[in-house]
């Protein structure tokens, strides 16, 4: 399970070193072959290939008449990319990843259990403010009995 956040460097080729103790998780969890796709945050989603497979065939069994539908395969699946990590553990992210999770020199890696999600250091601000603006409102459906 991944959890925690990270920040990171890109380096100037795109390339993101992934901290070891979450390498050896990931790649034991997909043999090596993992997913970089676009979340609609305007974040990235890095998942092991064997976590990826059932959410992309769900999405990919949804109508592509329906507008919601289609849009959705279109981020997710249309932006999905193959990856591996190289000899040195770095994910190179492509620049039109980079681009549109609006990518600058610091990065962070933020486990979400299954996956990752790889926010710039903007976005990743940004979610912290949404979240602390929020103050005691009531929880989402699910987590109305949370206790920390």
């Amino acid at each position: 399970m991944f959890q925690g956040a990270t920040a990171l460097s890109l380096d100037v080729k795109g390339r993101l070193a992934i901290p070891a103790r979450h390498r050896e998780a990931l790649l034991a969890a997909s043999d090596g072959q993992l997913v970089l796709t676009a979340h609609p945050h305007r974040c990235l989603l890095l998942y092991p290939a064997t976590a990826w497979e059932p959410i992309r065939d769900k999405v990919l069994a949804a109508s592509s008449l329906n507008l919601q539908s289609a849009a959705i395969k279109r981020l997710l699946v249309g932006n999905a990319r193959d990856e591996s990590l190289d000899s040195a553990g770095r994910l190179l992210v492509s620049p039109e990843l980079r681009q549109f999770a609006q990518f600058d020199k610091q990065v962070w890696l933020v486990g979400q259990g299954s996956h990752f999600e790889i926010w710039s250091d903007a976005g990743w601000q940004q979610q912290q403010e949404v979240f602390l603006g929020m103050g005691d409102q009531s929880l989402p459906p699910g987590l109305e009995d949370l206790a920390l």
